[in-house]
């Protein structure tokens, strides 16, 4: 497992680390509680470059991923970006992708571990066109300030630009000390947040430099354990964890985002097209609350019942932040999707009461 460039840096600060999908990443730094509280009191500071980055150039590349994701890219100026999705001939997810349109290039940003898997799809459908697919992340790291007072975290660095004010809006910048850097306005818990693209080779001094300006806004470090806490409580659903390639892109909780039914063709569109335009997904993405007074979370797969009918099963949960139980997130059949519906948890050690959320 390649270790994270700033490896060092982060075992200096009591780092415990760990891995998803065989990329090194930083759990927590000892305080998942208080880093938590940072992410929705003041600004929290984390290292994403565990994360998959590639960029599609060359001069057909606005058509070229247009025809292969959900989402429209040709209406995408350069400074603005958008969710979207890959997704196989039956319409089943293979990776949801944040895509910025860029002067001369298209970013994606998507979950690590991805970066063979998303890379060999798109190259497989190169066919005439006058397109490249390069990975960027061993020359791009990605720094990210969530937490409501992100944005004067980020103005406090003097960058030479107000951060963006729009979802995925990307604006790009060249630092006297960082080189060419990308400032994008990216929200991942719910909260305002920011994220910085910054060139290997200025990595460190970007990170202490956003550090000192995160510590002057009350802020500090924070681990993926807290910004995963703070995800599912706001309702995101994470690829790898809340969907899969098992799933229908319609069914998971980016749909309203993430596809356009308006553009033209692309892989995967005909069965999107006719879920839509003849009934609906057999089972919806839901947040759920749970009632326990146990300590143990509900595990990934629990199943939820309504009577002696299966309803549906949860991917993920944790705490809530009044310590009244549990919310998690899930898939819950038609039947029972409706806010209000009460079910029941099934796991290993005891039948909790569910209610749709």
């Amino acid at each position: 497992m390649p270790p994270l460039p700033l490896h060092d840096l982060h075992a200096d600060l009591c780092a415990r680390f760990s891995d998803f999908n065989g990329s090194e990443y930083v759990e927590s730094y000892g305080d998942v509680v208080g880093e938590f509280r940072l992410l929705q009191e003041s600004s929290a500071l984390i290292d994403l470059g565990f994360r998959s980055r590639l960029c599609v150039i060359g001069p057909d590349r606005v058509p070229f991923l247009h025809g292969q994701v959900t989402n429209d890219i040709r209406k995408l100026k350069p400074g603005e970006g958008c969710l979207a999705a890959l997704v196989d001939h039956k319409g089943k997810i293979l990776s949801d992708l944040s895509v910025h349109r860029l002067n001369e290039e298209l970013l994606l940003d998507f979950e690590p571990g991805l970066t063979e898997r998303v890379s060999d799809r798109l190259n497989q459908f190169i066919i005439a066109e006058d397109v490249e697919i390069v990975d960027v992340a061993p020359h791009y790291g990605l720094l990210s300030v969530q937490g409501p007072k992100s944005s004067s975290a980020v103005e406090s660095l003097n960058l030479g630009a107000a951060p963006p004010s729009e979802p995925r809006q990307v604006v790009a910048l060249n630092h006297d000390t960082f080189g060419e850097i990308y400032l994008v306005n990216r929200a991942r818990t719910g909260q305002p947040g920011f994220e910085l693209y910054v060139p290997t080779g200025s990595l460190k001094s970007a990170f202490e430099a956003l550090l000192a300006a995160v510590n002057s806004a009350g802020g500090d470090v924070c681990g993926d354990a807290a910004l995963e806490q703070a995800r599912i409580l706001a309702g995101i659903p994470r690829y790898g964890v809340d969907m899969d390639e098992s799933n229908l892109v319609s069914e998971t909780g980016i749909a309203e985002e993430a596809i356009s039914y308006s553009k033209g063709c692309y892989i995967g569109q005909e069965v999107i097209a006719r879920i839509r335009t003849y009934g609906r997904a057999k089972r919806r993405f839901c947040r759920l609350t749970i009632e326990t007074s146990g300590s143990d979370l509900p595990a990934n797969g629990d199943l939820l019942h309504a009577g002696e009918r299966k309803a549906g099963w949860i991917t993920s949960a944790t705490c809530a932040m009044d310590g009244s139980g549990v919310v998690a997130l899930g898939y819950v059949s038609a039947d029972f999707w409706d806010s209000g519906t009460p079910l029941t948890l099934k796991t290993k050690t005891d039948d909790l009461r569910a209610v749709v959320a």
